[in-house]
C-alpha cells in the first residue's frame, strides 16, 4: 500500500536504517544521502520517508511531502554550495525515463556543467 513501508524497496531500507548511506539532511518528512554512483561533484539523492512508488503518485497523494522533498532539494544545494552556479533536480517517473528504484526522490546535481537537452 502507498505510503507504508515496503519490505523488498531499498530505499525504505534506508529509511528504517537497514541499509547504510550517507546522509547529508534529515527532517521529519525526509532523508537526503548521497548517490553510490554520482553523475556530478555533487549528486543527492532526497527521498520522502513515506514509500510511494514515484513522484507523479507521492504529487497526487501526498502534495506537502513533495514540497518538503523539493525544500529540502534547494538546502542541499546551498549546503554543497551549487545554488549560486546552477543545479538540476531531476525526477524520474518509470523506466522509460529511467527510473531504478520505485520509491519517489529527487536526484539533486550540480558543481560542473549540466547540458540541455539531458540524456
Amino acid at each position: 500500500m502507498a505510503g507504508e513501508p515496503q519490505a523488498d524497496c531499498l530505499f525504505c531500507k534506508i529509511v528504517a536504517g537497514e541499509v547504510p548511506a550517507t546522509i547529508v539532511r534529515e527532517t521529519d518528512t525526509t532523508v537526503a544521502f548521497r548517490d553510490i554512483n554520482p553523475q556530478a561533484p555533487t549528486h543527492v539523492l532526497v527521498i520522502p520517508k513515506v514509500h510511494h512508488p514515484d513522484a507523479a503518485s507521492l504529487a497526487t497523494a501526498e502534495p506537502q511531502i513533495a514540497a518538503d522533498v523539493l525544500c529540502e532539494a534547494r538546502k542541499v544545494a546551498e549546503e554543497d554550495k551549487v545554488d549560486g552556479t546552477g543545479f538540476r533536480i531531476v525526477f524520474n517517473t518509470g523506466t522509460g525515463a529511467g527510473q531504478t528504484v520505485f520509491h519517489a526522490h529527487a536526484h539533486v546535481l550540480g558543481g560542473r556543467g549540466l547540458n540541455w537537452p539531458p540524456g
